[in-house]
């Protein structure tokens, strides 16, 4: 079979992401290309081999961490294979393996290889050299994140406020199912009726067919009928499970599954114009609740907000001592004495005069509210905001440094990072929450993320093995209160393995059921993603 590997010590890193967990593998293969993938998975099917499919491994959830059977890594399918123009958007085609950094270069420097590429495309792509600055707007602070992976996750970041996670700019999938089977789809030309979605499949499987092969659970040729679950998803940022609801886009049901239901071999990502004009804001506050009235009133007074972000005390504090003791973070801007926490403010728009102006009311707002014009920064160059945008991923590089420092002294010690989300009436109460619950249990924490989607990344930094063991309860506790006030469990990063117990929490354990068996109309064997969303027992 096509350039399946034995697991060898040299493989050992393919076992573990950035969740900083660990697990095992008998065999990988790095397909390049969507037929090789779907010989792969042909071969591998009639032995029920399990399959974790992976890209860059930067997901905090452990989706790609495999537990037995084959990884199918994807990152050296890593080619934009075209582009179409429709009114005044682009769409690129692209493989899952490239990298977000290269493709946003691409996009900028517009040097893209077109060998391969119809003369329409090339043609498109010639216009798009000589149009204005476009742009790919999900965000993740991983920028060595893989499309496919953003895809998987339905990945957002600081920029979600305004545009909305990577599901709003993918247009179009093409999706390998379990044994090799195709799907192709476009947004809006495969639509569920009420909870009732039919697939349509290319059933041809490139190759040699290996015996035992056969068609997905006896479907009819062409089609694949799927019974959807019947829970209403929140009204929140949220990433947590499938993406479910009446007369659904099927487009929508792969982006965000986890790696549980096919491999997406090319995705089709919608590109919006730039902005003539992004400047940066970062108001610092003395304490939280001004900081909390501060994102109130800019989402209440605002328009054209693309991020609002936040970092609290201790998340300052730990970037002070990294200033002082790492000559890696020596560039970074000297925090105001006195700031308690800061709100980062980003203004996207198309004249100088109109973004000035609301740069001007987000002053007057933060003045009002004991903020100070001298201890605020304002980018208005690319440095500038190149300069607050290193402050801002500086916060989470600095708190895994702390980690992994602690976890050589006591290998127990993990991160425990919150990734929940609630409705814009409950984000004092959720704010209040975190403080109250941290503060029983006597816990070190730092505090940051998309203060204005109510998502606030809780990072719980244990000392010991019974802090983490107090963290985790924590957690769970935090899960049923984030669902009593209508949020989500997983707002951005997924659910993987990591938080599947919580899943069951959101929605139910009938709900849950109902997810699994969707999954086994499309993986009968459950061969994608073993223990992502759910334990093996549904």
């Amino acid at each position: 079979m096509r350039d399946i590997r034995p697991m060898t010590q040299e493989y050992e890193g393919y076992c573990r992401d950035e969740s900083r967990s660990v697990g095992y593998a008998d065999s990988i293969s790095f397909p390049e290309t969507e037929e090789e993938v779907r010989e792969i998975l042909s071969g591998l099917y009639p032995e029920r081999v399990p399959v974790t499919i992976q890209g860059g491994r930067t997901g905090l959830a452990g989706a790609a961490v495999p537990y037995g059977g084959h990884i199918l890594n994807l990152s050296k399918m890593n080619r934009i294979r075209g582009i179409r123009r429709a009114g005044d958007r682009y769409y690129l085609r692209v493989d899952p393996g490239v990298v977000l950094s290269v493709l946003r270069k691409a996009i900028e420097d517009r040097n893209m290889d077109v060998s391969g590429w119809t003369s329409e495309e090339q043609e498109v792509f010639r216009a798009f050299a000589a149009d204005r600055p476009y742009f790919f707007p999900t965000d993740p602070t991983e920028t060595s994140a893989c499309i496919g992976g953003m895809a998987a996750c339905n990945a957002s970041g600081a920029r979600t406020y305004m545009y909305g996670s990577a599901r709003d700019h993918i247009s179009a999938i093409r999706v390998v199912l379990c044994d090799g089977s195709l799907v192709t789809l476009r947004r809006g030309e495969c639509m569920a009726r009420e909870r009732e979605l039919t697939l349509p499949v290319q059933s041809e499987i490139p190759g040699e067919k290996c015996s035992g092969t056969e068609a997905i659970v006896g479907k009819p040729a062409g089609t694949l009928r799927l019974a959807l679950p019947t829970y209403i998803m929140p009204k929140t940022k949220n990433a947590s499970g499938y993406y479910i609801a009446d007369d659904m886009d099927a487009v929508d049901l792969f982006v965000g599954s986890d790696g549980t239901l096919g491999v997406l071999t090319e995705i089709e990502l919608e590109l919006l114009p730039l902005p003539e004009v992004v400047w940066g804001v970062s108001c610092f506050f003395a304490d939280e609740g001004q900081a909390m009235e501060f994102t109130i009133r800019m989402r209440q007074e605002l328009e054209r907000v693309a991020a609002l972000e936040y970092f609290d005390g201790p998340a300052l504090e730990i970037l002070r001592r990294q200033k002082q003791k790492s000559a890696a973070f020596s560039a970074l801007p000297d925090v105001p004495a006195g700031a308690g926490c800061c709100v980062y403010v980003e203004l996207h728009g198309d004249e100088e005069a109109e973004v000035l102006q609301r740069l001007y009311q987000v002053g007057g707002i933060m003045q009002s509210l004991g903020g100070r014009e001298e201890d605020t920064w304002v980018a208005r160059t690319r440095i500038d905001r190149e300069t607050q945008q290193f402050f801002r991923h500086a916060v989470p590089e600095s708190v895994n440094m702390l980690i992994d420092e602690r976890k050589r002294r006591d290998p127990v010690i993990t991160k425990l990072a919150a990734d929940m989300s609630v409705p814009d009436e409950c984000l004092r109460e959720v704010m209040a929450l975190y403080r109250r619950t941290l503060k029983e249990n006597h816990l070190e924490t730092a505090v940051w993320g998309h203060i204005g989607n109510n998502h606030l990344h809780v990072n719980i930094l244990p000392r010991n093995a019974e802090d983490y063991r107090r963290g985790k309860e924590l957690y769970s506790r935090w899960a049923e209160e984030i669902t009593r006030m209508g949020g989500a469990v997983s707002a951005e990063h997924g659910v993987g393995k990591l938080k599947r117990d919580y899943l069951a929490v959101m929605y139910g354990e009938e709900h849950v059921r109902e997810m699994a068996a969707l999954k086994r109309t499309l993986d009968p064997f459950g061969i994608f993603g073993r223990g992502n969303l759910f334990a093996e027992r549904y």
